[in-house]
């Protein structure tokens, strides 16, 4: 049997990151190490420092609920890790009003992440909008950290406007490794464009970014909107990147995070099981 029992976590410290976003640490109190097993139900605990980018965990706020968050740094050895949360509903708005040293549950990791063996190596096009680019915080600082001279990685993330933009100590630290373009919906008239950032959607650009590839793009890596992602992935295509190298990380509402509820049921497939990545070719 499957325990929906959380795992204590302590919420360590949090920074805010945009608007009504916070990026929060915390620490597994009692952290279940790949060799310890259950003794309760003969099964093996949840492997938390094996989280792989991409995936995903649910959190647990005592007497609100849980939801569903994706890892911006996977536990380390002392159990410690990251997520960016946005303030959006119950849980999340009492969770900003919680101090820190406050004790929370956690249970994860869940899902399928981001195919680390098909995309090693590749020229790669990553397209993120809004809250989209956390479930690519860890992917995109693996990617750097194994990036061979040959090798080109080129980011595109779109927010509403330059206040609601999210991650900017990241993206600050990437663009000294790969090439970055920001787009913003909004812009007031006192509000002058710096280099490499532009009026419009992350649409608008992909063109741009994609010819500034010395060998062609191969791989997509999209997250955001399943709007934009839609028209993204049609769009990369038409440029000719095969549907099956185009990687989306899919939003649905994941309650039980095991395929039991059927919250985020989508094309016969469970997001939470099945996902959140599925290639481009998965979901048509």
């Amino acid at each position: 049997m499957l325990s929906h029992i959380p795992d204590a976590i302590e919420l360590v410290d949090y920074i805010d990151d945009g608007e009504q976003a916070r990026h929060y640490q915390f620490r597994l109190v009692n952290i279940n190490k790949p060799s310890e097993k259950n003794t309760n139900n003969n099964t093996a605990k949840h492997h938390w420092q094996d989280a792989q980018p991409g995936q995903f965990f649910m959190l647990n706020v005592p007497s609100i609920g849980e939801a569903a968050f994706t890892f911006t740094e996977p536990p380390n050895e002392q159990g410690e890790f990251r997520a960016l949360i946005r303030q959006m509903g119950k849980l999340t708005t009492t969770l900003f009003t919680l101090p820190k040293g406050d004790i929370l549950g956690a249970r994860g990791p869940f899902g399928r992440g981001w195919p680390l063996e098909k995309i090693n190596k590749k020229n790669i096009i990553i397209i993120a909008g809004g809250c989209g680019l956390a479930p690519l915080v860890n992917l995109i600082d693996s990617l750097i950290d194994n990036l061979t001279a040959s090798q080109q990685l080129v980011l595109i993330y779109g927010a509403q406007n330059k206040q609601a933009q999210l991650l900017t100590t990241e993206r600050e630290r990437w663009q000294q490794h790969i090439k970055i373009y920001n787009s913003l919906d909004e812009i007031n008239d006192q509000y002058t464009l710096v280099e490499n950032e532009s009026q419009g959607t992350p649409l608008d650009i992909v063109d741009i970014a994609l010819a500034t590839f010395i060998k062609p793009a191969t791989t997509a890596l999209l997250c955001g909107p399943e709007i934009m992602m839609n028209s993204a992935a049609k769009k990369l295509v038409d440029n000719g990147i095969a549907s099956d190298d185009i990687f989306l990380a899919i939003e649905r509402r994941m309650h039980c995070a095991i395929g039991l509820c059927g919250h985020c049921y989508l094309n016969e497939r469970y997001v939470c099981k099945n996902g959140p990545t599925f290639s481009w070719q998965e979901l048509q």
